[in-house]
């Protein structure tokens, strides 16, 4: 099958129901410069002999690489301007700050006194301000996984901490404004953690603050049948709806949901889907994204091997294979995915009325690690 450039993708019903036998499979490509993602993704990444942050342009090509010697988790590009910030996890002690029209890291910022990074920050619409997750070291034999405080910073201000607020609960992961306001997934007990050893309840749970305040507007908490599930990653439609999907601690086989709507007030409603198909995410969503049209949501699950997908009313459409892929995003044309895994491939996928399919595939990338983020 002769190559098509990846612009000329048909991703109407016809283009998409051919699914991964027409996928496009290509080689890597020559490096073009984390500069050249401006209209492209960001992600984080495994390389040889550390981490970095990379930029994929339009086509799917890893560009630069913009080198770390920790590992990263989520990555935001500002609204208003060449930055980027990648958060560290695990240990979580710094966060670092890329230009992405020079390329490369311009500086980094510590979490605040006796806490931790979540791994994800977000920056505000006007790109000012920097809002970061962070969690507070517990006092040593304390257990538990430390109390959440969202860290306001000054972009200007090299960062530096202008006001905290608590973020209504213990082990805060994502974050994000949402509408009117600011929607802090506090995940509770982590599963895979020694914390997670015996447990059988996270303490999960959802809290809306005022995003110019940190005064709390909402709060919603999973059913005492769901208590299992941490609640970690989120994704907006841009019209004020919000999603969040979860890890569970428990392995026993149970169909749980794991993708839920955030009401306006905070209260949480699952999604549908068949209960074999909520087994096959093995209990782990790693990323969440909504379409560039906001009509599709799509999970990512490194464990299950798979991206799913849903409309945004609830009805699950259908999942195609991905193996240990993770790093999710919305794609350039409404209904389309892109999304990267552990062994360095990228695929696209679109979705319709009538399912789900890869329309596109590139192969040869870095190890692609946690989360990527649309530029633009």
């Amino acid at each position: 099958m002769a190559p098509l450039p990846l612009d000329h993708l048909a991703l109407d019903r016809r283009g998409f129901l051919l699914g991964a036998g027409a996928a496009l499979v290509m080689g890597p490509s020559r490096a073009a410069g984390l500069a050249g993602a401006n209209a492209g993704w960001l992600a984080t990444a495994g390389v040889e002999g550390g981490f970095a942050a990379v930029g994929l342009d339009g086509s799917l090509t890893t560009a630069d690489r913009a080198p770390s010697t920790v590992r990263l988790h989520g990555i935001e590009a500002s609204p208003r301007g060449p930055l980027a910030v990648a958060v560290g996890r695990r240990p979580g002690l710094v966060a670092i700050v890329f230009d992405r029209e020079k390329g490369g890291a311009v500086a980094t910022f510590d979490p605040g006194a006796g806490r931790v990074f979540s791994g994800h920050g977000r920056f505000a619409a006007d790109g000012g301000l920097f809002l970061t997750n962070e969690i507070e070291r517990p006092q040593e034999g304390a257990g538990g996984m430390g109390r959440g405080v969202v860290a306001v910073r000054e972009v200007k201000g090299s960062f530096a901490i202008t006001a905290e607020w608590p973020s209504g609960g213990d082990g805060p992961h994502d974050l994000m404004q949402s509408g009117p306001a600011l929607v802090i997934a506090n995940g509770g007990v982590e599963p895979n953690t020694p914390e997670a050893r015996d447990a059988e309840i996270t303490g999960s749970g959802i809290t809306l603050l005022d995003p110019t305040s940190g005064d709390v507007r909402g709060a919603g908490v999973l059913s005492r049948d769901l208590a299992s599930l941490s609640l970690r990653h989120l994704s907006r439609d841009g019209r004020g709806g919000t999603v969040v999907a979860a890890q569970d601690l428990l392995k026993d086989g149970e169909a749980r949901p794991l993708l839920f709507r955030i009401a306006a007030d905070g209260a949480l409603s699952s999604f549908d889907a068949p209960e074999a198909e909520w087994r096959a995410l093995r209990g782990y969503v790693g990323s969440v994204a909504h379409d560039p049209s906001g009509r599709f949501v799509a999970c990512a699950s490194p464990r299950g091997n798979r991206v799913a997908v849903w409309q945004a009313d609830g009805r699950y459409l259908g999942a195609v294979p991905l193996t240990d892929g993770c790093g999710l995003a919305p794609g350039r044309e409404a209904g389309t995915f892109v999304a990267a895994s552990g062994y360095g491939e990228v695929i696209m996928v679109a979705a319709g009325g009538e399912g789900v399919g890869i329309v596109a595939r590139r192969t040869g990338g870095p190890r692609f690690d946690n989360h990527m983020v649309r530029i633009g």
